[in-house]
């Protein structure tokens, strides 16, 4: 390989997903070093990280608080490092529910009906019938949320949701078959359909081996596929991402609901994105070096366009 960098991978973090961004983390620095790439682990202590002395790209492994919702990046942009994934601006309303899910309804984009509740208003909110969804407002992973099919600990459910900020979104629950779509540079990446052996699609079902099955690529029509990978794309577009994300929606019958936007999915070997990626035949270490490689493409534009 002719393109070979010093790479910093950030993993780990302070988050509710530190593990998972570890797992993350430590597969993209094996995948990396096996192309010949020089690269360093980077576990970031906020206030007190700093980059090596030598470093061309930044590759982000981080995922939910700090990592995912655009705070690392607001970091990274003053020293001028390239880094992998999308911007502060478009990583902070992605990471917000709330703020992501009016972002949609402004571009036209499908998703489910949803209200907000809070420490003041903690009555379910009127027109949630049961099952509903309830999920902290800024969390990913599935972390904290749950499908509420009884009211009898409501007020606990409600507290426990609130632990992860200040609000939490209450959802109307779509049965249908749950996707995902993966977007490298504008292109989507075939579909991947999740089918949990028992429940939902929680935290547990999410990373407890042999808990869920995967799909890929998931049968639709030419149709259907058109129309999801335009959604997709879309609600990318709604967050002003770009580069590389992962869209998660519901499809009932021929009816999508845009769910959210992960500006930083999971990054093992056998995570939704590289699943996908390897679906079409790109293999995990080409996918890391391709993310790598649009970053540095990215800053190498910027720089330019400001000249």
């Amino acid at each position: 390989m002719s393109e070979l960098w010093d790479i910093t991978v950030m993993l780990g973090g302070p988050s509710q997903e530190r593990e998972v961004s570890l797992q993350s983390g430590e597969a993209v620095v094996a995948a990396l070093r096996s192309l010949g790439h020089r690269v360093t682990p980077l576990d970031p202590v906020p206030g007190s990280w700093r980059l090596p002395e030598k470093v061309d790209v930044v590759f982000l492994a981080l995922h939910g608080t700090y990592g995912e919702d655009g705070t690392l990046q607001g970091e990274l942009d003053p020293l001028g490092v390239p880094y992998t994934g999308c911007g502060a601006a478009a990583s902070a309303l992605a990471f917000d529910k709330v703020k992501s899910k009016q972002a949609f309804i402004d571009h036209g984009i499908p998703t489910a009906p949803f209200a907000i509740c809070d420490a003041r208003q903690r009555s379910v909110p009127a027109g949630f019938e049961l099952p509903f969804v309830l999920k902290p407002s800024c969390q990913g992973s599935s972390v904290g949320v749950e499908v509420i099919e009884t009211l009898e600990n409501w007020e606990a459910d409600l507290a426990r949701a609130l632990t992860f900020g200040e609000q939490a979104l209450v959802e109307v629950f779509v049965k249908g078959r749950e996707i995902t779509v993966g977007i490298v540079d504008d292109e989507a990446l075939p579909i991947v359909e999740v089918r949990p052996k028992s429940g939902y699609y929680d935290y547990h079902n999410k990373y407890t081996s042999g808990a869920t099955e995967y799909l890929c690529p998931a049968s639709f029509s030419d149709e259907l596929t058109a129309s999801i990978e335009d959604a997709a794309k879309k609600a990318l577009q709604a967050i002003g991402g770009g580069m590389y994300a992962r869209v998660d929606l519901i499809v009932r019958d021929s009816e999508l609901f845009v769910l959210e936007v992960n500006t930083l999915p999971g990054m093992t070997a056998t995570s939704l994105l590289p699943k996908s990626a390897a679906a079409r035949g790109e293999s995990f270490p080409d996918l890391c070096h391709r993310l790598a490689k649009l970053a540095i493409d990215r800053a190498a534009t910027r720089g330019s366009n400001s000249q």
